[in-house]
């Protein structure tokens, strides 16, 4: 027996919408993760971008628990002495929905190349409405 290798013309890939309504921040954007580097898939292989596409709608409903909505904070830096900005979960919510979901899943993505095209797969929408009906995407249950 062999061991069998995927090449990337075998990769097929497909849509999919999940609508984030109530969900859990953190247990979606792991789930939103491994559609997008594909280890749902038994052709899984680490070297190859292997994931399919994932359209978030609702982003700006979806919940955290316990405190984390006045005592999680998102730092960014300027470069510059004392540049250090700190922006609460409930303002980043207010101005950026989708950008909480967004950093949440890309954190849980590889740091690398590989990383940053698994990234490009995801399209987060603060609303219902999303202009990628053309591909027909599936519902994703998680």
């Amino acid at each position: 027996m062999r061991t069998y290798a995927v090449k990337a013309s075998e990769i097929e890939r497909r849509w999919y919408v999940v609508d984030a309504r109530g969900k859990t921040l953190g247990r979606l954007a792991s789930e939103i993760a491994k559609v997008l580097m594909g280890k749902h898939k038994p052709y899984y292989s680490p070297h190859l971008d292997c994931g399919d596409y994932v359209v978030v709608v609702n982003a700006a409903q979806i919940r955290v628990t316990g405190r984390k909505l006045r005592e999680k904070m998102y730092y960014r830096h300027s470069l510059h002495p004392g540049g250090l900005k700190e922006i609460p979960l409930y303002r980043m919510l207010e101005k950026h929905p989708t950008r909480v979901l967004e950093l949440a899943v890309r954190r849980m993505l590889p740091q690398n190349r590989l990383g940053r095209r698994m990234f490009k797969k995801l399209k987060v929408y603060a609303g219902s409405e999303h202009p990628h009906q053309a591909q027909r995407p599936e519902p994703l249950d998680l």
